[in-house]
């Protein structure tokens, strides 16, 4: 089967290539950068540049590349974590999922690929009423008015009117994923807010991208949350991550004095973010998790 990764050089991509490759799969994988096609290529894939931000280059790759499966992996979050400005901060990625996500689908359709799969996120995001850990029959935050909300819901919207997979990945760390995170924690300049009762989800690159192979070779529908099994406050694992990266505990700062430091977002993040459950992945997958739990994990990748 060949499969078309769209945004292979990415992050989450760059852990899924190979095990599409060693499952069996050829594999056509994408980067904006023709210095990345190299590295694609060591990974066993055939790279191409393409912008997934105009029509006719998403077209062109996806008609050379004559794919069965689609996967939609493509992201544009670079930088130190700008919270304050998330919108501004997300912007390229907002376009990747609105835009990026109609350009795929419209070559899909274009040259009769029966089946995508593309990335969603699911960690701090789950609806802000009742408990705090949220299954696929719960909607997302409804009250989200933000740019990057809307983007997630247009893509998840899209994919699933295609009767494809949206899978909602948690908050990513793994190889280079946290690295501008723990260098602000160990600056003590990632307090916790409040109470730090918002939950968040997290997932393990490998894990995420094993969840992605399976969804592939399953040609499941619908949405699945891609999370470990612990969804927990991060009064809980902020401080775990602090000590894995051997800095002092977090600073803790006042809602309010949060405010107009660190923007809305990172204050609901905190104080109201809702995790989520992976019972449906699990089940349906067949999926088993290297690291069940970010406790384990954290230690693992910070040694």
């Amino acid at each position: 089967m060949r499969v078309f990764v769209a945004g292979g050089s990415g992050m989450l991509g760059r852990r899924l290539v190979p095990m599409l490759v060693a499952a069996g799969y050829g594999v056509t994988a994408t980067t904006t950068s023709a210095a990345k096609v190299s590295m694609l290529e060591e990974l066993g894939a055939r790279g191409v540049v393409m912008d997934g931000l105009d029509a006719a280059s998403v077209g062109e790759a996806v008609a050379q590349a004559r794919p069965e499966v689609i996967v939609h992996q493509m992201t544009a979050i670079a930088g130190t974590p700008d919270m304050k400005h998330f919108d501004r901060w997300f912007a390229t990625t907002n376009r990747l999922r609105t835009e990026g996500t109609d350009h795929l689908l419209a070559a899909a359709e274009a040259t009769g690929v029966g089946y995508v799969v593309a990335q969603s996120y699911a960690a701090w995001n789950g609806f802000r009423q009742g408990g705090w850990v949220k299954t696929e029959d719960d909607p997302l935050d409804p009250t989200s008015t933000g740019e990057a909300a809307a983007a997630i819901r247009h893509l998840e919207t899209a994919v699933r009117a295609a009767d494809g997979a949206v899978l909602r990945y948690g908050s990513f760390y793994g190889p280079g994923a946290i690295d501008d995170q723990v260098e602000l924690i160990r600056r003590r300049q990632y307090p916790i807010i409040g109470s730090g009762g918002g939950h968040c989800s997290w997932v393990h690159l490998d894990d995420a991208a094993q969840a992605t192979v399976l969804a592939v070779q399953r040609r499941v529908r619908g949405v699945f949350n891609i999370v470990d099994d612990d969804p927990a406050p991060a009064n809980q694992w902020l401080p775990h991550l602090a000590s894995s990266a051997g800095a002092k505990p977090p600073m803790r700062l006042p809602a309010w004095l949060a405010q107009p430091l660190a923007g809305s977002t990172a204050v609901v993040m905190m104080t109201q973010g809702r995790g989520f459950d992976n019972a449906k992945a699990k089940r349906e997958l067949g999926w088993q998790l290297r690291y069940p739990s970010w406790r384990q994990g954290f230690r693992a990748e910070l040694a």
